[in-house]
């Protein structure tokens, strides 16, 4: 049974308590927090309910399944925050160089900025209707050019 437990007591303290429940034996399998934060899952619990003769036969078994499944958490737990922990420091370096880069780039563009180098595009977008174009002016504004210009 402690041979089981070693390589968890190698993280952690465990609490173990033994209950005689009827005819049965009640064993409880506490792991304490290493530190405050910890996630609640590293402290599960592992209780084992069976005769004196299951718990001798058995208990040995399901500790060390119960060993290896914390162990795999645990590094499961440590290897996802280290992953967080990298793209939350991936993330605030890239805010951090958009942050700068729009700063330089308007700067960069005033003194590469040439006024008449660049022609606005033509709008190409075709018209349903043909301009028109006046070629004649209307009568009654050719009648008032003319009174204008005679005194």
């Amino acid at each position: 049974m402690f041979v089981e437990l070693m390589p968890l007591l190698k993280q952690r303290t465990l609490l173990i308590t033994v209950a005689r429940v009827d005819d049965k034996v009640k064993v409880n399998v506490i792991p304490t927090k290493v530190k405050e934060g910890e996630e609640q899952a590293l402290t599960t619990p592992l209780s084992y309910t069976g005769s004196p003769e299951e718990l001798d036969t058995e208990l040995g078994k399901h500790l060390a399944t119960y060993v290896d499944s914390h162990l795999a958490l645990g590094s499961t737990l440590a290897e996802a925050k280290a992953e967080m922990d990298a793209a939350t420091k991936a993330a605030r370096q890239k805010v951090k160089t958009t942050q700068q880069a729009p700063r330089l780039d308007p700067a960069v563009a005033k003194k590469d900025e040439s006024p008449g180098l660049t022609a606005p595009a033509p709008d190409t977008t075709p018209s349903l209707f043909a301009p028109q174009q006046n070629a004649d002016p209307p009568a009654q504004a050719a009648g008032e050019e003319g009174r204008k210009a005679t005194p």
